[in-house]
């Protein structure tokens, strides 16, 4: 993803310099707190809350995937770890009983064509109108490498939100894309290297007819951080922005979701571009982002289950508010 931040783009720029003057994949101790490393202890700030008290979403549950995808190491497209990345989301969406997709791809990059898929699970509704929930699990193409909150975080929320959703009697239909290849192959963010997965799974549900059923897209990445504070998207649709922040407030989470706003370049883009409702929920403004230091030891269950809570409590307000629309067409 991209911000607007110029800072931001010298920091991988920057941090790849220093591995390639260590040696690239680090001979040289640097003093950053190793992927395998185990997280801090948690103070009671940090501890997610109970799931009874947050929706039923599990934050530390949602933290075991981070770190089980974590273990894996780097999950580029088209590597061994990505695809073990792969084995693991689908693994853990059949055990939940959810039905799977898995939409394999071929797409040219800056390294040659690659091997990419997009994991969707497809969750029938009363309404064959579609909420859609989006997260990429690839990581950035860097040295050492492991995308604990960029591509971990907000698949471990993505997975506990099916777990809740598939045996869910549910109003809309809800879909949950797992996308790869958000990440661009060379150092800089330019199109088109960038968003594969999501421009395919746009350009796939427009050609199925699927597209023009999607209410609301809602993209969650980047959102562990131990000092988690979501900025609202300039890019995204105004409404539903205006719903999950409000839902957030109304939780209590005013300091979490703050009101400030930037614009944000990421996986929604492809569905807004389609006319696709679509918001993105991120927190761009991390000192790690796209360096060796995005580690488990970064991120906070209870960050996780705040997103998660504010993401299950806004799937009924969708539902009365389309539900609504749609008994207003009927004769």
């Amino acid at each position: 993803m991209r911000g607007n931040f110029r800072l931001r783009m010298l920091v991988p720029f920057v941090a790849a310099l220093f591995l390639a003057a260590c040696g690239g994949n680090g001979g040289v101790t640097t003093g950053a707190t190793s992927a395998a490393a185990p997280p801090p202890a948690e103070t009671p700030q940090q501890t997610a809350p109970a799931p009874d008290k947050t929706g039923g979403f599990d934050g530390q549950q949602a933290f075991r995937h981070v770190a089980d995808l974590v273990a894996i190491g780097p999950r580029t497209a088209g590597t061994d770890g990505n695809r073990r990345a792969q084995d693991y989301i689908a693994g853990q969406l059949k055990g939940f009983g959810c039905p799977v997709d898995a939409e394999a791809f071929h797409t040219p990059t800056p390294i040659g064509d690659t091997e990419m898929k997009n994991i969707v699970v497809k969750i029938p509704g009363n309404s064959p109108d579609i909420v859609l929930f989006l997260t990429h699990y690839d990581t950035k193409r860097l040295p050492n490498f492991v995308g604990a909150d960029d591509g971990g975080s907000s698949t471990g929320v993505a997975l506990e939100l099916a777990r809740l959703l598939c045996p869910r009697k549910n109003a809309l239909t809800m879909w949950i894309a797992f996308l790869d290849g958000e990440e661009a192959f060379n150092l800089q963010w330019n199109d088109p290297d960038n968003t594969y997965g999501s421009r395919e799974l746009a350009a796939r549900m427009a050609i199925s007819g699927d597209l023009r059923r999607v209410k609301a897209a809602l993209l969650v990445d980047m959102i562990g951080s131990r000092d988690l504070r979501i900025k609202r998207d300039a890019n995204s649709t105004s409404w539903l922005t205006d719903m999950v922040w409000s839902t957030a407030s109304r939780l209590g989470y005013s300091d979490i979701f703050v009101s400030s706003s930037t614009a944000v370049e990421d996986d929604h883009i492809p569905f807004l571009r389609r006319s696709v409702p679509s918001v993105d929920i991120i927190d761009l403004e991390i000192p790690y982002w796209h360096t060796p230091q995005d580690t488990l030891d970064k991120l906070s269950p209870r960050s996780l289950a705040v997103v998660g809570y504010v993401l299950i409590t806004v799937v009924p307000q969708l539902e009365q508010k389309f539900a609504r629309a749609t008994a207003a067409l009927l004769p």
